[in-house]
């Protein structure tokens, strides 16, 4: 109860009797520390706790995963993997304590999965300014504003290790949506400060062009400056950011929902969520506001090997009216530059002096490279949610209408059974067809 004030027990009450006269309240985990509506986890620990992890509610029964699965996505994100990556040393060993069986078959309850702290030094923290000095644009200051008390030690609940158990639980939802439709979910660092990728083939792209160095860039050209960028901020003490773009092929249409719960919303919270997190953009974002309504329109077309209902481009990033359309999903993440730095800045203490920081302990000069999976775990979590409540709402029973009275299949996977329509020729008469709009 002690989640809840008096005031809103009472409107609760107030409520529950006006509608039925009956009263239930249902307390979920603490503000801000679940994601999902159907396939929802739950993060829990300090960056200096015990250790780290999430509990993952609502995932199917019946679903093939291994421990070492699950490793591959928390090796691509712990630290301690490069030069440009913060130097502390953590196997990240993640231990799977329920929900499966013995022989590694989810059983449709709760999975829990633990990784133990082992290399956290606190002294960093604790034996120097940085124990009463607020960091500038770190979430010391708003934490202690908030709470009244905060977890000085490695920035506790604010630091990047909480991400640890979402990509554990994304691991999870990489496999169902693999199993599913074949759906992939791969992310890079398309972008560090001003130096872009320009050369990657967002079709074809795999994980290992992206791991194939420290970057997480698959345009070798690219990587090759955005690393001498970072090394040249790195030794200098700052810190740097920049963008990284994920990329969700073979998803069929119709994910996503009307209004308040459109897709693009849901991954703009899933990735705004993640630690440094301070753009979004779905598709072409921004840019597309640079162009006229002509330019800008994926203009459809009929496959021709499929007969699926397909765009020419995808400006929209797979996505359209919030909901999937079968192409691509293309979002782009802003990361901002690592708050703890080695140079010195102005600040104030917690009672209100003011004075000059320099930060010590060990922190990313770029967050980027270990960014890509914590994308990719938020991108997937949030499909898998929206795939599980696609299926309960539209998909308990089938449409049984003729093949004629259906809509055309639509996406780079769907195929019309009887294969394409035959064309209808234009004659030289022939028009565009008209179409009267009256919207608001």
């Amino acid at each position: 109860m002690s989640s809840v004030t008096s005031q809103h027990f009472a409107l609760l009450l107030l409520c529950s009797w006006a509608v039925g006269g009956s009263y239930s309240l249902t307390l979920t985990m603490g503000t801000g520390n679940s994601f999902g509506r159907v396939f929802r986890i739950s993060t829990w620990g300090e960056s200096h706790g015990g250790g780290v992890g999430v509990v993952l509610d609502g995932c199917p029964p019946r679903i093939p995963i291994t421990r070492e699965e699950v490793q591959v996505d928390l090796d691509r994100r712990r630290p301690g993997q490069s030069r440009i990556t913060t130097p502390r040393n953590e196997a990240d060993a993640v231990e799977i304590m329920s929900g499966l069986t013995p022989d590694n078959i989810t059983l449709g309850t709760p999975i829990a999965m633990l990784v133990r702290n082992k290399d956290q030094r606190s002294q960093d923290y604790l034996s120097n300014d940085m124990s009463v000095a607020y960091r500038p644009s770190h979430a010391d200051a708003t934490y202690d504003a908030k709470y009244g008390v905060r977890a000085i030690a490695g920035g506790g609940r604010s630091s990047a290790r909480e991400t640890i158990g979402r990509v554990a639980a994304g691991a999870i939802a990489r496999k169902i949506l693999k199993m599913y439709n074949g759906i992939e979910v791969l992310a890079y660092v398309s972008k560090v400060q001003d130096i872009a990728a320009t050369n990657v083939d967002e079709d074809n792209f795999t994980m290992e062009d992206v791991d194939s160095n420290i970057v997480r860039c698959p345009d070798a050209e690219a990587a090759k400056l955005m690393l001498e960028r970072i090394d040249e901020i790195r030794k200098a003490g700052n810190s740097i950011g920049g963008v990284v773009t994920c990329v969700a092929r073979n998803v069929p249409a119709g994910l996503g929902a009307p209004v308040f719960d459109k897709l693009e919303a849901d991954l703009a919270k899933a990735c705004m969520s993640i630690p440094a997190a301070k753009g979004f953009e779905s598709g072409d974002g921004f840019d597309g506001t640079l162009l006229s309504g002509k330019e800008h329109n994926d203009e459809f077309y009929i496959d021709p090997k499929t007969g699926a209902t397909r765009t020419k481009t995808n400006r929209s990033g797979g996505i359209q009216g919030g909901i999937t359309n079968g192409e691509n999903v293309v979002v782009h993440v802003a990361f901002k530059p690592t708050s703890t730095i080695g140079q010195a800045q102005a600040t104030v203490t917690r009672d209100g002096l003011a004075v000059e920081l320099r930060g010590k302990g060990r922190h990313d000069p770029c967050v980027l490279p270990r960014a890509v999976p914590m994308v990719e775990a938020m991108v997937a979590l949030t499909l898998a949610d929206h795939l599980m409540m696609q299926e309960a709402q539209c998909n308990l029973f089938p449409n049984e209408d003729a093949l004629e009275d259906q809509p055309n299949p639509m996406g780079t996977t769907a195929e019309r059974e009887d294969g394409p329509k035959h064309s209808v020729a234009a004659t030289a008469s022939s028009a565009p067809l008209s179409q009267r709009v009256d919207e608001e």
